[in-house]
């Protein structure tokens, strides 16, 4: 059997040998790699081969339908490959060539010639709505073929829709709340029940033709279990059998478990665990008189010390008052709140005015009547402009014919009023006279991250790894800044390379607010939103199904930025095919190629092994399952690892001067997308059930 680390996706080739009917061919030499393989055989099944014994014989096997498959309407669908390569070197007239028919229907691939000696080459074909309980390929040469058909490997997949195919929500949110709670350390990772071979240790669920899939039992013994017994358990609806014994559970068996009447709780020997009601009661009685007896006296001297703190605290503030009013003069601009903000030099220092709100005559004079537009997007036209103390500006003026902008332009204005940091993009001030409305943000002189990545500024070169390594951090703390340092936390939505703008020192800071929502983490709180607004290439899968966006939405974005630095590319590429860069990049890091990976414009300037953590923490972040990303806190602390690292090597120059021209296109709004009605398809990758009808030696 060939599988990892053959083949890094561990899929398992079987030998199929019949030395009555087939001659195996093999190679040592290697086959050569074409580009846009999107099956990827590894290279040992592909340097084997089989052919007839006889010169007019044929290849033929196949497969059934799965019996619990064959009353499913419409049917799951199968994906068949397979690999043909040419082993032996062909003479001048020699010519290999066959027709490849499925169930006697030769219109599947007729006439099929391998591309050449040593080169990888497939055929594959899609049987959707299956509507035969068993299917035959049968490859046989042609009548002007003077060499037998040869067939290196084959596969099968089947298409299984995605719908309905999740365990049931309420199961999969209590079941995660109860692992959180007490830290399983079983190998539970990603759906609970699906698919049903990889179910969670521990769990049998039930599997209903037109229902997603139910948690029926739990055994958690032996668990090293520790607290009291979860609330979350009375959540599982369906559960009938719980096994808590040999843990060291405390408290009491929560009265919830028993308003499920077909639940049985097996909890022997959990000494602390309190299973009477009336010993339950007394035992917590005492307690609670012992902690009265306790806390009081500590309550009383901790009031007694706060108060006297208290009053040396406001006697002390008063003194310094009044010595500091005798020399100040106190100025305050009759439509503003003068607060004066640096960032660490004088070119981004910057006068910010809370709340002050701009006429529409003023905005005009600021921008010279709108002479020059630095970008454009859905909310409407970006504006250079300049205030009366020279300070420069971009004006974001709503467009009257943009058809999402109101809502958008008091989502922003809301949200920047009230936010500060370092590595956010200031708001100055607002207009909001008659049908006006603008947003007017502190001026970024050096334009989009993306445009720096595809190196498409003014200045033409290409950003150094230590750069860009800095602009990754700064873009996860400002994010970090919307996830815990706001209440309740922001959730930005739109996190994307033109959406993190550079100053005159190349600093990021996330732009863009007009589709961030607040998130509440204490009264667990979800948002459910009518349409999915996102970019695509950037978009959170699990946000696209659930419609449910959380700050791992924002952490799944944010790897894919991290992508791009990494390798330079956009979120979506044509390789051959249209692919996201995360399933690229995934691919080629799964064989350790970074080589393939790592943008070769750097021509060598990093260290390997900072590239390859970024790389790692992209991937992380990047994980089909929310539940698997890291959180924005531990991307800030691993990039922070990282930084260090770059910094110990021998320092790297970048030449490139800034321009005030770049493109503004960040501080537009992003269209949004209805995808609510799209249904999604996967490919199982796992070793499917063959015939055992008379096979090729091919695995």
């Amino acid at each position: 059997i060939i599988r990892f680390p053959d083949d890094p996706y561990d899929r398992l080739w079987y030998p199929r040998s019949d030395a009555t009917m087939w001659a195996e061919m093999t190679t040592t030499e290697r086959v050569d790699d074409v580009d846009g393989d999107e099956f990827e055989a590894p290279m040992a099944v592909l340097q084997t081969a089989i052919k007839p014994l006889n010169a007019s014989g044929s290849i033929r096997f196949g497969w059934e339908v799965a019996p619990e498959l064959n009353n499913v309407s419409p049917g799951p669908g199968y994906l068949a490959v397979l690999h043909l390569v040419e082993l032996e070197l062909l003479g001048g007239d020699a010519l290999r060539q066959f027709n490849i028919s499925v169930n006697h229907d030769e219109s599947w691939v007729p006439g099929y010639t391998p591309p050449g000696y040593l080169r990888r080459a497939y055929v594959y074909n899609k049987f959707t709505n299956p509507s035969h309980s068993s299917y035959i390929v049968t490859i046989k040469a042609t009548a002007n073929s003077t060499l037998r058909p040869i067939i290196s490997a084959y596969e099968l997949f089947s298409i299984i829709t995605t719908t309905n195919i999740g365990t049931e929500s309420q199961d999969a949110t209590a079941v995660m709340a109860i692992k959180a709670k007490y830290g399983v350390r079983k190998n539970w990772m990603g759906d609970p029940c699906f698919p049903k071979t990889m179910a969670w240790d521990g769990l049998n669920c039930s599997y209903a033709a037109a229902n997603p899939p139910r948690i029926t039992s739990i055994n958690l013994s032996f668990s090293g279990l520790n607290s009291d017994i979860s609330s979350s358990f009375a959540h599982l609806k369906a559960l009938q059998y719980l096994d808590l014994s040999n843990n060291n559970l405390t408290g009491s068996i929560p009265d919830a478990l028993s308003q499920l009447p077909s639940l049985t709780v097996i909890h022997g020997n959990n000494p602390n665990l309190c299973t009477d009601r009336n010993s339950c009661q007394l035992a917590a009685k005492r307690k609670s008189k012992l902690a009265i007896y306790v806390s009081v006296p500590i309550l009383v001297i901790v009031l007694i010390v706060s108060v006297s703190l208290l009053v040396l605290f406001f006697l002390r503030r008063r003194n310094q008052q009044q010595g500091s009013m005798k020399n100040r003069i106190a100025v305050k601009p009759q439509n503003e709140e003068a607060v004066s903000t640096s960032y660490g030099g004088d070119d981004d220092s910057l006068r910010l005015v809370e709340n002050r709100r701009f006429t529409y005559k003023e905005l005009e004079r600021i921008t010279n009547g709108f002479d020059r537009v630095l970008g454009e997007g859905g909310f409407g036209r970006v504006y250079d402009g300049f205030l009366e103390d020279g300070t420069q500006v971009a004006v974001k003026l709503r467009s009257h014919s943009s058809n999402q902008g109101v809502k958008e332009f008091l989502a922003e204005a809301q949200i920047l009023t009230r936010i500060h940091h370092k590595n956010l993009v200031s708001m100055i001030g607002y207009c909001k006279d008659r049908e006006y409305m603008a947003l007017v943000y502190e001026y970024m002189a050096q334009g989009t991250l993306r445009e720096h990545i595809a190196a498409s500024g003014r200045n033409g070169g290409c950003l150094p790894w230590r750069q860009r390594l800095k602009n990754a951090l700064e873009s996860a703390q400002g994010l970090e800044y919307l996830h815990t340092g706001c209440n309740p936390p922001l959730i930005h939505r739109d996190v994307k390379a033109t959406n993190i703008l550079l100053n005159a020192r190349l600093e990021a800071k996330i732009a863009d607010f007009g589709l961030t929502k607040a998130f509440d983490y204490h009264n667990n709180t979800h948002l459910f939103t009518n349409t999915l607004a996102f970019t695509p290439g950037y978009v959170d899968p699990e946000y696209q199904a659930t419609m449910q966006p959380t700050t791992k939405s924002d952490v799944y974005s944010l790897g894919v930025v991290l992508l791009e630095l990494v390798t330079g590319k956009p979120a979506l590429l044509s390789d051959p095919e249209p692919t996201s860069i995360v399933q690229w990049a995934r691919q080629r890091l799964a064989r350790g190629n970074m080589e393939g990976v790592v943008d070769a414009r750097m021509q060598g300037g990093y260290d390997i092994n900072g590239v390859w953590k970024v790389a790692e923490i992209a991937l992380k972040c990047t994980a089909q399952g929310s539940a698997q990303r890291p959180t924005m806190a531990d991307v800030v602390a691993q990039l922070q690892e990282c930084v260090e690292l770059e910094e110990g090597r021998a320092p790297s120059f970048h030449t490139g001067g800034s321009s005030g021209d770049d493109n503004y296109n960040a501080y537009t709004s992003a269209q949004s997308t209805d995808v609510s009605n799209n249904t999604a398809f996967e490919t199982e990758l796992r070793i499917p059930t063959l015939a055992a009808d008379p096979g090729p030696t091919a695995r």
